[in-house]
C-alpha cells in the first residue's frame, strides 16, 4: 500500500504500459485556430484500453479543489457566464413537449439574455446566442425552422433515447430520419450492456456504425455514466467511443439516477487529452444533467480550461446539456448589474 504522500502523487489515469503513440498536437492557447476537423476514429485496438487505470482518490482529490483553488468575480465572472451561454445546448425532452414549447424554446435560445442586461454589460443585442437546441427527433423540423438564420444547430436524441434498447437497424434509421429532416448534431446512446460486460468491440462497432448514419451531422456519444459508475469502465468507453469517431462524448441523458458529476468528468476530458496526444484529433465534451446552476457551470469551465485549454471554453468543443440553467445564470448577470437578485421565474427558459 502507498503511504498517503505517495498516493497524493500519483496520477489520476494512468497507463500500465508505455505505448507507441503519435506525436502530441502542439499546446494550443489563448483564440488560435484549432484543428476542429471531424473525428476520423483509428481502428480499434485493445491495446489501448486494456492498458487504462484509474486513481479513485486522486480524481476526488482533484475535483474537491476545483471550486476552492481559485475564484472569479465580478466583471470576470460576468465574462465567463456569458461565455457558458454560448456553450449551452438549450433542451427540451419531456413527456409532454410540444411544438409550441420548442419554438419558444428555439426564440429564448437566439435571445437568451435580456436585452437591458447586454446593454449593461456592454454586449451587442445579437452578440450572444446558445451553443444548440436539444429536441427529440418529432420536433427536428420544427425547430430546424424556427432556428433558420440564426447559425443555431439542431441536436437531436437518438437511437432509442435514454435506455438505447431498440433495435440496431432501427436506431439507424432513427439517426437518418434526424439528420433528413434537419438536424446537424445527433446525441446518441450507447448499448450499456456492452460497456456492463467488458465487450469492447462490440461498443466499437455500434458506435462506428452510427457516426456512418450520421454522414456530416456530428455525432456525440451519451455514455449513461450513472449506469456504468465504475470510473475505469467510464475511461475505457470514453476511449471506445473516440477510437469509433465520436466528435463529442457526453455525460448522460439526464434521466439516470445519477447524472453529470465533476468526478466522471475529470476521467473523461483525461481520456479527450489522452486521445489527442494519441492522434492530434481534438474531440469535445458535454456534461449533462444536474447542471442546474452559474456556480456549477464556472466549476466545469475551470476543468476544461485547466485539464485541456482554452479552446475547450468554446461551443465547438464544450457544451452543457441543460435548462434550467440558463435561468440561473441570467439571475447572476441580472445580480451584476442592479446588484439585486431577481426572483428565478422572471428568467423563464420557454
Amino acid at each position: 500500500m502507498p503511504t498517503a504522500s505517495e498516493a497524493s502523487k500519483q496520477p489520476v489515469v494512468a497507463l500500465r504500459h508505455a505505448t507507441s503513440a503519435a506525436p502530441a498536437a502542439s499546446v494550443v492557447s489563448g483564440t488560435t485556430d484549432v484543428h476542429l476537423d471531424r473525428n476520423p476514429g483509428t481502428a480499434f485496438d485493445t491495446a489501448w484500453i486494456d492498458a487504462l487505470r484509474v486513481n479513485q482518490s486522486a480524481v476526488e482529490r482533484r475535483t474537491a479543489t476545483l471550486g476552492t483553488r481559485r475564484a472569479v468575480k465580478k466583471d470576470a465572472q460576468a465574462a465567463w457566464l456569458l461565455k457558458a451561454i454560448t456553450c449551452i445546448d438549450l433542451t427540451t425532452l419531456s413527456g409532454d413537449d410540444t411544438e409550441g414549447r420548442v419554438r419558444r424554446l428555439c426564440a429564448k435560445a437566439r435571445h437568451p439574455v435580456r436585452a437591458d442586461l447586454l446593454a449593461a454589460l456592454g454586449m451587442a443585442p445579437e452578440s450572444i446566442k446558445t451553443g444548440a437546441v436539444c429536441v427529440y427527433h418529432r420536433f427536428v423540423a420544427a425547430a430546424v425552422d424556427a432556428l433558420d438564420g440564426s447559425g443555431i444547430p439542431v441536436a437531436a436524441v437518438s437511437t432509442g433515447f435514454p435506455a438505447g434498447l431498440n433495435p440496431h437497424a432501427l436506431k439507424l434509421k432513427e439517426i437518418e430520419a434526424s439528420v433528413a429532416d434537419g438536424a446537424k448534431e445527433i446525441d446518441i446512446v450507447v448499448t450499456r450492456e456492452y460497456v456492463l460486460t467488458g465487450n469492447w468491440r462490440a461498443l466499437y462497432d455500434e458506435v462506428r456504425e452510427f457516426r456512418a448514419a450520421c454522414g456530416d451531422a456530428h455525432l456525440k456519444a451519451i455514455l449513461a455514466t450513472g449506469d456504468i459508475r465504475v470510473l475505469s469502465n467510464i475511461a475505457k468507453a470514453s476511449m471506445v467511443c473516440m477510437m469509433a469517431g465520436a466528435d463529442f462524448i457526453k455525460t448522460s441523458t439526464g434521466k439516470e439516477g445519477v447524472n453529470a458529476t465533476l468526478d466522471v468528468s475529470l476521467v473523461m476530458v483525461r481520456m479527450i487529452r489522452e486521445y489527442r496526444e494519441r492522434t492530434g484529433v481534438l474531440v469535445g465534451f458535454k456534461p449533462a444533467g444536474g447542471v442546474s446552476t452559474a456556480k456549477s457551470a464556472l466549476a466545469y469551465q475551470i476543468l476544461m480550461k485547466e485539464e485541456l485549454g482554452r479552446p475547450w471554453l468554446e461551443p465547438d468543443l464544450f457544451r452543457f446539456g441543460a435548462s434550467s440553467l440558463l435561468a440561473d445564470i441570467e439571475r447572476q448577470l441580472e445580480h451584476h448589474v442592479s446588484e439585486r437578485y431577481s426572483a428565478f421565474h422572471r428568467h423563464p427558459v420557454a
